[in-house]
């Protein structure tokens, strides 16, 4: 996203990046928390979480992959509310950057503004997906759908989705009850579809056929071991690759 700044630009970007690591289920924001920093993955994944009304459990509207943006609802200051919270649904290391040097950015290139706004246009197109995905399929349908979607979002290294991904937070995405969550897996499992390993839970190919059409990109080329302490000196990724889209 930012191949399109001056070399410069990058340089000074890197300088004022900062490099956080998060355990599972650490969280990164609270909802109503103030930031002054937007936020990138470099390794493993971010969920984003809403509170219903008073006893009502967290519903996960979505997640954020490597090289993907956490980002504020406004660009207009240089500090935000998050309108939501965020927890690490796996360990992960993001890129703390801050959001005062974005915005100068933003007005020197508008192709890199452009290019933060196709980004959130993306993720609210996934969550409209969810949404009616949740409202219209039945629970094996929608069950073996995210199932599916976590093999994208959390590979584990011989296929299938991370073994770290519980019930709980499937239930959570899926926006049934984690009983329900349990009961349908058990029966795929009875029948042969869902099966385990030490590294992670598979599920047929078939898992992936919708009535929306593709629900993510290609499914990217990662790992899940835990990653190294990042060097703050290396090179960045985000500020290097082009655009995905």
């Amino acid at each position: 996203m930012t191949s399109s700044l001056p070399q410069f630009e990058r340089d000074d970007l890197k300088k004022v990046v900062e490099v956080r690591s998060y355990k599972r289920s650490q969280y990164l924001l609270a909802s109503g928390q103030r930031s002054q920093s937007i936020f990138c993955v470099a390794t493993g994944l971010l969920r984003v979480a809403l509170h219903g009304q008073g006893n009502q459990e967290e519903v996960t509207t979505d997640f954020i992959r490597p090289d993907e943006f956490f980002l504020p609802p406004s660009l207009r200051n240089d500090e935000f509310e998050s309108p939501a919270t965020v927890i690490a649904a796996l360990p992960t290391v993001v890129y703390a950057i801050p959001l005062r040097h974005v915005r100068l950015l933003c007005a020197r290139y508008p192709d890199l503004l452009i290019g933060l706004m196709e980004h959130e246009s993306r993720r609210i197109g996934i969550l409209r997906t969810q949404l009616r995905r949740v409202t219209t399929s039945s629970v094996e349908k929608l069950v073996s759908r995210v199932l599916h979607e976590l093999t994208q979002l959390a590979p584990s290294e011989n296929g299938g989705y991370d073994k770290r991904i519980t019930q709980a937070l499937i239930a959570s995405y899926a926006g049934i009850s984690r009983e329900m969550v349990n009961k349908t897996m058990k029966d795929m499992e009875h029948r042969g579809l869902v099966t385990k390993d030490d590294q992670g839970v598979h599920v047929p190919p078939s898992f992936a056929s919708t009535d929306f059409g593709g629900l993510l990109p290609a499914e990217p080329d990662l790992t899940r071991k835990e990653a190294p302490p990042v060097d703050p000196g290396f090179e960045i990724d985000f500020l290097k690759k082009a655009p995905k889209d």
